[in-house]
């Protein structure tokens, strides 16, 4: 196989990549100094900040631009972008050995150090804090750092990621507004990103009900052992060479183990596979890296090492064998593999699945927040946004009297942004109506802790029989302030830690709303994100 020729990369900003610069010079003119970027894997995130300090460094008065990261590929990067834009300017690197924040202009630091009280002490006369890769911001090591640098004080602070998303929570407490975002599909329209399809590999004796969820996700020690217990790397393989024979491609694992399992089957097929993995030594993880990028490797296994970081854009296949229930880690995965190159029309991106019934696990559909519904089998990204939206007729069409039903209730009914009727029920447990139209009725189901539970006794009632139901049931299970629409808490003022998630999420509160208002924009917020789209592609 023959190393692909990439695109050359220019550091000019395109049209969006000036927009996100102008929105964050803009919002620094406001009230917050502590702002967000979203941008998909692939816009170009590192050349929007090396622009961005271009442009502010001479506005500072002399003081100095800090860039933060938490990985040396994502240092390395950092400072390379920074100067080739501004080749006038001298950048320093602040790492384990490495200390050059002396009789510079720039400097680009990882974050592991800067934990170190004497060396972040060390350096001064910071005006404007870069984070690179921002979801992480919530972590302690992060916020001493921030903290000592002045975010909280209204030093200019801008967060870079493509996915504002982090599995403990916590980032609405560090980034006080998302100022520009772009949506994935914007990026692959305007011919920024090759439209992606999505191909499922079923691992018929993978069993994903045996591994137990860990901060939000899948337990990566569980899940590399359930792989190896399967026929996942044999079937990977297979998959690989009927799919994806032409493609260069990454593949993703939970554990380093599970990496070698599968590059050895790969390779062992006639897909030559390299391994890499978080603490294999540099010399040895930048040989490797190498040969992929001359095409002496086709395909790299890796222990999430190349969802942040990673440059090879002649990258057009991604396997997704790391199932995980997080969004945010999927986009970053299956990203890898849409950048623009020379002869590459699209991506394609292998999905490895097992058997679940207890997991709801990310997949193609959560790579736009345009999309209704899975694509179907084959179909890419732009094809299935370009779809006509499901329209639900009855019962999904609900008439006065129905609606009446709701409002007149004294349980807090509310609804998503697509119509479907939910009761919070505290704990990150929401209780809701999904319609079903072969039966004309509605069926009871119950979101807890990241899962759809399905009732034992599954049946399709008539609404208010539903509605009487679901009305018990949250009775039961949630204290009484979250379900009942008259309890006191909910005529105060709204909190500033309430008002704080409405701006980060760009919900509009209107004039005079309580904070019983407030927390029901929220829930219909939250529960919009996690139910709309499997009531669309079950009513479908």
């Amino acid at each position: 196989m023959t190393a692909m020729s990439d695109t050359p990369e220019t550091f000019t900003p395109r049209p969006y990549q000036a927009e996100a610069i102008h929105a964050l010079i803009t919002g620094w003119t406001g009230p917050n100094n502590r702002l967000a970027v979203v941008l998909p894997t692939g816009a170009g995130k590192t050349v929007v900040f090396a622009n961005l300090i271009s442009q502010l460094l001479a506005k500072l008065g002399g003081q100095r631009a800090l860039v933060i990261a938490h990985r040396e590929e994502l240092i390395e990067q950092a400072a390379a972008k920074i100067r080739a834009v501004r080749p006038d300017l001298r950048v320093g690197i602040v790492k384990a050995e490495r200390d050059e924040h002396h009789d510079v202009d720039v400097i680009v630091a990882s974050v592991q150090t800067l934990a170190v009280e004497k060396r972040r002490t060390a350096i001064r006369d910071i005006g404007v804090v870069i984070v690179d890769e921002c979801h992480h911001a919530a972590a302690p090591s992060y916020m001493t750092v921030l903290q000592h640098f002045g975010a909280w004080r209204g030093v200019p602070t801008a967060g870079f990621t493509a996915t504002l998303t982090r599995a403990d929570g916590g980032l609405s407490d560090v980034w006080q507004d998302v100022v520009y975002q772009l949506d994935i599909l914007d990026l692959i329209t305007a011919g920024h990103l090759v439209d992606v399809r999505g191909k499922r590999v079923i691992v018929g004796d993978l069993d994903l009900d045996k591994v137990k969820t860990r901060g939000g996700d899948l337990q990566e020690g569980q899940l590399g052992r359930a792989l190896e217990e399967s026929s996942a790397a044999a079937t990977i393989a297979q998959a690989y060479r009927e799919h994806a024979a032409d493609r260069p491609g990454v593949v993703f694992t939970p554990t380093v183990n599970s990496a070698k399992v599968v590059a050895q089957a790969m390779t062992a097929a006639g897909v030559p596979t390299g391994v890499v993995w978080g603490d294999m030594p540099k010399e040895d993880r930048t040989a490797t890296l190498k040969r992929y990028q001359a095409g002496d490797f086709q395909a790299l296994a890796n222990c999430m090492v190349l969802t942040e970081g990673f440059d090879a854009p002649h990258t057009s296949c991604a396997v997704i064998a790391r199932p995980t229930k997080s969004p945010g880690l999927y986009v970053q995965m299956a990203g890898r593999a849409l950048r623009l190159a020379d002869g590459k029309k699209d991506a394609l991106i292998l999905d490895v699945m097992g058997a679940s019934t207890r997991h709801k696990l990310a997949s193609l559909v959560d790579m736009s927040d345009r999309l209704p519904a899975e694509p179907k089998e084959g179909q890419s990204l732009r094809e299935a946004a370009e779809e006509p939206q499901y329209v639900p007729t009855a019962p999904g069409v609900l008439e006065v009297e129905d609606i009446n039903l709701f409002a007149d209730s004294p349980v807090r009914w509310l609804r998503t942004y697509n119509g479907t009727w939910f009761i919070p029920a505290g704990d990150d447990k929401l209780l809701f109506l999904l319609p079903d139209l072969a039966e004309r009725g509605y069926r009871l189901r119950m979101w807890q802790d990241g899962e759809i539970v399905t009732p034992a006794r599954d049946m399709a009632y008539p609404l208010a029989d539903a509605m009487q139901w679901t009305e018990v049931h949250a009775r039961r299970i949630a204290p009484r302030q979250f379900v009942s629409r008259d309890s006191r808490w909910r005529a105060a003022a709204p909190s500033q830690k309430q008002l704080a998630y409405c701006r980060f999420n760009r919900i509009v509160v209107p004039r005079g709303s309580t904070a019983g208002d407030v927390s029901d924009l929220q829930a219909s917020h939250r529960a919009s994100g996690r139910i709309d789209r499997q009531t669309a592609q079950f009513a479908a």
